[in-house]
């Protein structure tokens, strides 16, 4: 679902209260404001939110008016992987942050640590390595950073 502006949650809310799947992935923004510390827990995907169910569950959500329209996903079978993925990372409770435009990297298996068995990219950012899972759907993806010694190359 493409969401009203800042909507997200709002809508998950409303599907969480009538007992509809849906999947929005989440991470914690810590800011300094005025001298504290504020934490929010804000969409890494700004705008969607990703349903799983029949029409009747899309129409309850297009009914809720938090929805500027909804998606289609014909290829259910490439979206998944990288939900799952991208779930993984969140259960990794390791600081993530949302890649919006990614660009080419080296395509890695991670073979060590808490993300084993995952496969993405590594791109560097500065001084760092950081592990990106895209999900193709949105031209988006998300990352976390990694150390040399967590993956290896995937031939090509």
């Amino acid at each position: 679902m493409h969401t009203r502006p800042r909507a997200e949650k709002a809508l998950a809310r409303r599907l969480c209260r009538r007992d509809i799947a849906f999947f929005l992935p989440l991470f914690t923004r810590v800011q300094r404001v005025g001298g504290r510390v504020r934490t929010a827990h804000s969409p890494l995907f700004p705008g969607y939110l990703f349903l799983r169910g029949d029409d009747d569950d899309r129409v309850a959500a297009l009914e809720s008016n938090l929805v500027a329209r909804s998606l289609p996903v014909d290829d259910q079978e490439r979206l998944e992987p990288s939900l799952t993925a991208v779930l993984h990372l969140m259960l990794a409770d390791l600081p993530l942050h949302p890649e919006n435009r990614i660009g080419p990297g080296t395509l890695v298996e991670i073979i060590d640590g808490p993300l084993a068995g995952l496969t993405g990219q590594v791109v560097r950012r500065g001084k760092a390595l950081r592990f990106v899972v895209e999900v193709e759907l949105l031209q988006r993806g998300v990352s976390v950073e990694i150390e040399r010694w967590m993956f290896r190359p995937l031939d090509a």
